[in-house]
């Protein structure tokens, strides 16, 4: 399949495919929403970890497969559906994502990373995305995740140019929220963190975020869980849990 999971509260996706620098068949995009499905419901895993087995993280797609379809007018149809449908799934993920990057993460790997919540690197790492090395044209879904995250100018540079940044000028232009030596480590304390908060209110707020960037209403989403947090008493425990200066006991859980 090419990936391997790792559960728990703060749980692992791996892109297992070290003999390659874990670049991405079709195979592994069509099978990426299912494993995602399958993290999302189950409620032991309160954060995912997204990172690569070995040295890189993701070179990418694998180059063979990318005019290898059926279609002689459009070899490249199933592939990108299965692609878009992967990203989709990623970024719709209910939960915290981080993606634990070291070594390359270029092209596909960079869509995986950019769809994730947070993006935390080693020193090592390198970024790009280079459709116009070889001339593919980029759907505008996989841009919109781009344009959102750095902005107009960062995405054409990494458009036009196909040219890789480095951890530190990536932080800089907001690609990455961190750079460490040990991306790991700092990824699953800052998981442990978010295990410790209501995992309501960060529901909440992912899907809020999510609509907004949408451009659609994130108002009435945002209302119902309003009123599941007074229902479930995750406000009420919180509010008792700061008045006397303790660790909350958050145990609210989706139905």
């Amino acid at each position: 399949m090419g990936f391997r999971i790792e559960g728990g509260a703060v749980a692992r996706l791996v892109i297992d495919r070290a003999a390659k620098r874990n670049a991405l068949t079709r195979a592994m995009w069509a099978a990426l929403p299912g494993l995602l499905a399958d993290l999302a419901s189950d409620d032991e895993v309160k954060v995912l970890l997204v990172t690569g087995d070995g040295a890189s993280f993701s070179a990418g797609a694998d180059i063979r497969e990318l005019i290898s379809g059926a279609d002689p007018a459009d070899p490249m149809d199933e592939l990108r559906a299965s692609n878009l449908q992967a990203q989709a799934a990623l970024r719709e993920f209910p939960k915290p994502t981080i993606a634990v990057v070291r070594g390359h993460c270029i092209g596909g790997g960079l869509e995986i990373a950019v769809n994730c919540d947070f993006r935390f690197a080693a020193r090592d790492a390198s970024f790009g995305v280079t459709p116009a090395r070889i001339g593919v044209v980029y759907p505008p879904a996989a841009i919109k995740v781009l344009l959102d995250l750095v902005g107009p100018a960062t995405t054409k540079y990494l458009l036009f140019s196909g040219e890789l940044l480095t951890a530190d000028r990536a932080e800089l232009k907001g690609l990455v929220d961190r750079v460490e030596d040990d991306p790991m480590a700092a990824a699953e304390a800052f998981a442990d963190t978010l295990v410790s908060r209501s995992q309501l209110t960060i529901r909440s707020a992912k899907e809020s975020v999510n609509a907004l960037l949408a451009g659609e209403d994130a108002d009435a989403a945002a209302v119902r869980r309003y009123r599941e947090t007074i229902a479930s008493g995750e406000l009420a425990e919180g509010i008792e849990a700061f008045t006397q200066k303790r660790s909350p006991k958050f145990v609210w859980h989706p139905l």
